[in-house]
């Protein structure tokens, strides 16, 4: 919360809300190489931030359209994490959601907007050390979880 002594204004700094997307085929899923900072050339899922006056599921169809060429048809809520995006030097909290997919077979997409290259990773190889994000690597450890069960 910021506060102006002279007019009484005051600003709340609430977190952003942004959507992930685990896009999963049998035992892969499609992990995405940031092209921008923060966290350029590490991993991260598809997905982004949701715009004002945008749904959560919106954002998700909006943010795999831009990002893959993806049309979303079957998304399942999963869960919510806690992030933190610096970015210029400030440091935004964020509550990141996160959405699986799960495919019958391999879509053609390509890698567009903010994402360097995608691929497709059997989920038990994933390294979350090379996530960008906590959230992500909190969404990866779930799924990874569920898969051991």
């Amino acid at each position: 919360m910021f506060c102006c002594d002279t007019c009484d204004f005051t600003y709340f700094h609430n977190a952003a809300a942004a959507v992930l997307a685990g896009i999963c085929y049998k035992d892969e899923i499609l992990v995405a190489t940031r092209s921008r900072e923060p966290g350029k050339g590490m991993l991260d899922l598809p997905g982004g931030f949701v715009d004002p006056d945008e749904s959560l599921e919106q954002a998700l169809a909006r943010e795999l359209q831009e990002e893959l060429d993806f049309i979303v048809h079957d998304a399942k809520y999963t869960a919510s994490y806690p992030n933190t995006y610096r970015y210029k030097n400030i440091e935004y909290k964020t509550c990141d959601t996160f959405f699986v997919i799960t495919l019958d077979e391999k879509p053609a997409l390509k890698a567009r907007d903010d994402v360097e290259k995608i691929e497709w990773i059997r989920l038990q190889d994933i390294e979350l050390n090379n996530f960008a994000f906590n959230s992500a690597k909190q969404a990866i450890q779930r799924l990874k979880d569920q898969a051991s069960k």
